[in-house]
C-alpha cells in the first residue's frame, strides 16, 4: 500500500476499520521511488541509482514523479523535512491500527521514518494527496457503474 497504488483502499481498509484489525502494509514508499527530483538526479550523478528489484528501471514512473511532487509539496507546508516522513504518515492516517514495514538501507532512511511519527496530516492534505492520482474502484464496481451508464444513456 502506498500512493500511487491505492488498491489497498478497496477492501482491505474498510474491513479492517469495520472489524477493528491492524493493517501491517509494505511497500509503503513505493520500493523507494517516492522521492525529489533533486534525490533522483543525485542518484543519476553518483552513479547510485536505486532499487532494480522488481525490474531494470530505476528511474521514476510520471505517476511517481507526480506523487513525489505532490509529497515535497505538502512537507514544505507542514515543514517537515522528508517527503518520504509525508508518505509514511498518509499511510498511517488511512485508518487506526496502522504498522508500516518500512525497508530502509541508510540512516537516513531510518531518521524520515522517524520523522513520520511527529506527523499529523489535515483532512486538506490528505484530500490533495488523493487527488493526485485516481482511485481505480476495480472489478466488479467498475463493470457495475460502466454498464449503469450504458443503460441510462440508452433511456
Amino acid at each position: 500500500m502506498h500512493e500511487t497504488e491505492r488498491s489497498f483502499e478497496r477492501d482491505i481498509i474498510p474491513m479492517a476499520r469495520a472489524e477493528g484489525l491492524a493493517l501491517a502494509p509494505w511497500n509503503v514508499l513505493a520500493g523507494g521511488k517516492l522521492r525529489s527530483d533533486e534525490e533522483e538526479e543525485k542518484r543519476r550523478q553518483t552513479g547510485e541509482k536505486g532499487r532494480t528489484l522488481t525490474g531494470p528501471q530505476w528511474e521514476r514512473s510520471e505517476t511517481e514523479k507526480a506523487m513525489s511532487k505532490a509529497l515535497e509539496k505538502v512537507a514544505v507546508e507542514i515543514g517537515a523535512k522528508h517527503i518520504t516522513a509525508v508518505a509514511i504518515a498518509y499511510v498511517m492516517q488511512k485508518t487506526p491500527y496502522v504498522f508500516p514495514i518500512i525497508g530502509g538501507r541508510k540512516v537516513e532512511h531510518l531518521l524520515s521514518s522517524i520523522e513520520a511519527l511527529n506527523i499529523t496530516l489535515k483532512p486538506e492534505h490528505l484530500t490533495y494527496l488523493e487527488s493526485i492520482i485516481p482511485f481505480d474502484i476495480g472489478f466488479p464496481s467498475n463493470f457495475i457503474v460502466s454498464v449503469q451508464a450504458v443503460h441510462i444513456e440508452n433511456a
